[in-house]
């Protein structure tokens, strides 16, 4: 073993650099031109640098925050003196690229949803179109003519019953049978409010999550929501029967977007001292407003608030990432969607979800105690 004043073997590179970095990945990255080919001992074996073990640190690091290898590239070939408007201009243009390969990836997928997502009632005729596309000649004006008239005999069938949403993410959802059944609806429901698949790999619950909202949800604990738009999509039936009671912490109607939710929060100081204040044990649920999230996330690592549950999902490019980033480091129990994605339909569709692991619909003449008007 050769000694760290000669340089590194590749094997205490990888060893030095951690992130479970191998050796087999480090010769992918000299291919790569990731990084430069190092110099070479008398007996040949590769010699590594301090700078070296730096420079795959960045790549490790970059990777883990979802960078692409052929992105991290361009972003360590910006020179260190770069001004901060190149190194802008030049993550607009990496960015712009990576969003046509998701458009182009989505049209492929949304191709495979409308044939994969087909119930019983459609597969005769779906048998149908998939054995006349392997003969289609898209090369054509008829040929894509053609490719119109299979879709179009396709969706004929769509207007003699109705969806068999159950059937279809049978088919499209990955494997989720690691996870409890609970989960697995909680998911399902998700999928189903924003009808992206996708979704699935960005959703994130702590290991006591359901167990914690289970039981706060049971004793009839109090849900606080940020604004009245989540609030109007809850399911009160339900909440109702379980004693739970709903408070809304931007208490203004005329609060409905993303936008007005967050600067409210801001320029408010009444919601945010109320947020302080909210009961022990209650569940959390936010779906708009990044900064009620990250003040949340402040007030329950100082422990001034301990709520039994954090639902966080709200929208946003900066600040709702680095929101759901505290979450999932605080010591409370929560639910996510990582990323930008969220919002309130999302937020609200959790907490049903849960919700309906706990008790059957009600009957529809139900009443609530306070309004006697019919929720169901």
């Amino acid at each position: 073993m050769l000694l760290m004043n000669t340089g590194l073997t590749i094997k205490e590179l990888t060893d030095a650099v951690g992130g479970g970095l191998t050796p087999r990945m480090v010769r992918h990255y000299h291919q790569l031109g990731l990084i430069p080919q190092p110099v070479r001992s008398p007996s040949n074996y590769r010699l590594y640098t301090k700078k070296d073990v730096l420079r795959l640190q960045r790549i490790v690091a970059l990777k883990q925050q979802g960078f692409q290898l052929n992105h991290i590239r361009h972003i360590l070939e910006v020179e260190p003196e770069a001004d901060a408007t190149t190194l802008t201009a030049q993550l607009q243009q990496q960015y712009r690229a990576v969003m046509q390969q998701i458009s182009q990836l989505r049209q492929t997928a949304s191709a495979l949803e409308g044939l994969l997502g087909r119930d019983r009632h459609c597969q005769i005729m779906q048998a149908e179109v998939l054995a006349q596309l392997k003969l289609l000649d898209i090369e054509t004006q008829a040929g894509l003519g053609g490719l119109e008239q299979l879709w179009s005999g396709l969706d004929a069938g769509v207007h003699t019953h109705s969806e068999a949403f159950s059937e279809s993410l049978q088919r499209l959802l990955p494997d989720l049978s690691n996870r409890s059944e609970i989960e697995q609806h909680l998911i399902s429901q998700l999928v189903l409010a924003c009808g992206d698949v996708s979704l699935v790999s960005f959703v994130k619950l702590s290991k006591d999550a359901i167990a914690a909202s289970r039981k706060a949800l049971k004793s009839g604990c109090q849900v606080v929501v940020d604004v009245p738009t989540v609030a109007a999509a809850l399911d009160q039936t339900r909440l109702v029967h379980l004693g739970c009671q709903v408070e809304t912490l931007i208490d203004n109607p005329h609060v409905t977007t993303v936008t007005e939710a967050e600067l409210a929060f801001w320029q408010h100081q009444e919601w945010r001292e109320k947020l302080q204040q909210v009961t022990k044990d209650c569940v959390l649920v936010i779906g708009y407003a990044p900064s009620v999230l990250l003040e949340a996330s402040q007030a329950i690592a100082n422990q001034k608030i301990q709520p039994a549950l954090v639902i966080g999902m709200p929208i946003g490019f900066s600040h709702a990432p680095a929101a759901k980033r505290q979450l999932t480091q605080s010591n409370v129990p929560f639910i996510t969607i990582e990323g930008s994605l969220g919002g309130g339909a999302l937020a609200a569709t959790t907490l049903n979800s849960l919700v309906e692991s706990l008790i059957e619909k009600p009957d529809c003449h139900c009443y609530t105690k306070d309004t006697a008007i019919p929720l169901g």
